[in-house]
């Protein structure tokens, strides 16, 4: 059987949502919004499997060296680790979660909100204690985002299926009372979603297309189709270009923002998942989940400048906000490899404790914020 064949069964079961999704959710549970009263809860939730190191702390508000620390959610660990960019260093791991895939966090670093996959919220956490509030949002959210100015918060809701029935919704979370405004009709089994520097305008990755999102007033004024399966999206500092992983292609496709219009398509090797853009704009990293490799796209020429070998699975990618480091979740390894920006070459890889299974961390969303003090 082919290599993409059988990881993409694992990957992109459930519309997109990895396959540790499908194993945090109990049979039969409802794909639609529940009703009223209690929200379900796995019997399989947070099983107290492997975590990172260190041990589980109280606090972490000043273990940072640096100015900023990196949360990783850790969809196979059941938990988002804390960690010291600076010093490439786990100080904490103390934020429980069920199956977690994204995380975000305020422009401040006073608050964190992460896609509690799993189940149907979103968490509201106080990085400084650990201590959270759920906020229900809808079936298995995938990805969140906060808006440049701190003031909302969305979430794809995937609702764990592509075909009829399956959620299709954006999630609209006010920041200040930590409640649901409104959802956000975008597509069926809606994926990443990013904001522009300027917070005009937001990009949701579904199943067949890319929504466009009119982010002052939560409306969605444009659809650009992609029969590929959109997954990763980013869009370059400007805010003039998108860039969208399609993983079925093995391209990424370059979309001039204002218009929708494909500007190129770029081959990006055995399904490409995860992409991210430098702060300068001059570079695309985008993970190739099947060859283990990060391709380090030159965004002025549009071709891949070279590959990076990292650890296996590679799916999600952030840059540091200084601009110097690129972070790649390796799902298998269960490791995040560090790659200097400068140099295109891995720096670091961090990870959990010896004897760690695969899969038993899966790092599927990475957030930078200010580190607090």
């Amino acid at each position: 059987m082919p290599k993409n064949i059988s990881r993409r069964r694992l990957l992109l079961a459930a519309g997109g949502v990895a396959g540790l999704v499908v194993i945090a959710v109990p049979a039969g549970s409802a794909l639609g919004l529940p009703g009223k009263g209690a929200r379900p809860r796995p019997g399989n939730s947070a099983p107290g499997g492997a975590k990172w190191d260190p041990p589980r702390v109280q606090s972490q508000a000043r273990h940072a060296t640096g100015p900023y620390l990196a949360y990783v959610a850790l969809a196979g660990g059941y938990n988002v680790s804390t960690v010291d960019v600076a010093a490439h260093r786990i100080v904490a791991n103390n934020i429980e979660t069920d199956a977690a895939q994204g995380v975000a966090a305020t422009p401040d670093g006073t608050k964190l909100y992460v896609a509690d996959t799993g189940q149907y919220d979103v968490l509201v956490v106080d990085p400084a204690s650990g201590s959270e509030r759920s906020v229900h949002v809808g079936p298995y959210p995938r990805d969140v985002a906060v808006s440049p100015d701190g003031t909302k918060v969305y979430a794809t809701v995937t609702g764990g299926d592509t075909g009829k029935g399956g959620a299709d919704t954006v999630a609209v979370i006010d920041t200040r009372t930590d409640t649901v405004l409104r959802s956000v009709r975008v597509g069926t089994a809606p994926r990443q979603v990013v904001f522009a520097a300027n917070g005009a305008r937001a990009y949701v990755t579904y199943d067949t297309g890319v929504a466009v999102l009119d982010a002052r007033n939560d409306r969605v004024v444009r659809r650009i189709r992609d029969t590929a399966g959109p997954q990763g999206i980013a869009v370059d500092p400007a805010g003039r270009t998108l860039y969208v992983t399609n993983p079925r292609a093995g391209t990424v496709s370059v979309l001039d923002a204002a218009s929708g219009r494909e500007r190129a398509r770029i081959p990006a090797g055995d399904e490409p998942w995860g992409v991210e853009v430098t702060p300068d704009g001059a570079k695309a990293y985008v993970s190739r989940m099947n060859d283990n490799l990060v391709a380090v796209v030159d965004t002025a020429t549009r071709k891949v400048r070279r590959t990076v070998a990292v650890g296996k699975l590679p799916s999600t990618v952030a840059i540091t906000p200084d601009g110097a480091e690129a972070w790649v979740g390796n799902v298998f390894s269960g490791s995040v490899s560090v790659i200097s920006t400068a140099s295109d070459a891995v720096i670091a890889t961090i990870a959990g404790g010896t004897g760690t299974k695969p899969l038993d961390g899966a790092p599927l969303g990475i957030a930078f914020a200010k580190a607090p003090g």
